[in-house]
């Protein structure tokens, strides 16, 4: 299949990359770090270029709703949409942190593809239930 060989050579390109921070310590604050960047790239498009606005209340959820009828009264809380200037950065930071993913678990010995699809059988075996 194309897409595990995909994550298997991005994995290995990580692999082949990474010089600095092969430190298991580094490594977990470098990848605190990519997210923190990617959290505040994504709040930069709020606060920043207004592309994106953040409209947030107490949630109001009927008494006998079902869990499989809650996503009906959940909701994001975003407005509008990433411009392209907002994208870029957004997926620039998301870019990094897969990196520091996959340099993490080239350092545990741990495949990124075998990681994705024990989630999603999780996924699809508890269905709705598994956040719960």
């Amino acid at each position: 299949m194309l897409k595990d060989i995909i994550y298997d050579e991005f994995q290995y390109t990580v692999s082949e990359l990474l010089l600095c921070n092969r430190s298991i310590l580094d490594l977990l604050a470098k990848s605190q770090e990519t997210n923190a960047r990617m959290n505040r790239a994504i709040i930069k498009s709020v606060t920043g270029c207004g592309c994106l606005k953040i409209n947030a209340s107490k949630k109001k959820i009927p008494s006998e709703t079902s869990l499989e009828e809650l996503k009906n009264h959940l909701e994001s809380h975003l407005e509008g949409k990433l411009c392209d200037s907002c994208r870029e950065m957004v997926e620039l930071e998301m870019g990094r942190a897969f990196f520091y993913f996959a340099a993490l678990c080239n350092l545990l010995d741990l495949n990124m593809y075998d990681i994705l699809l024990k989630e999603q059988n999780k996924l699809k075996t508890l269905g709705l239930y598994n956040l719960a």
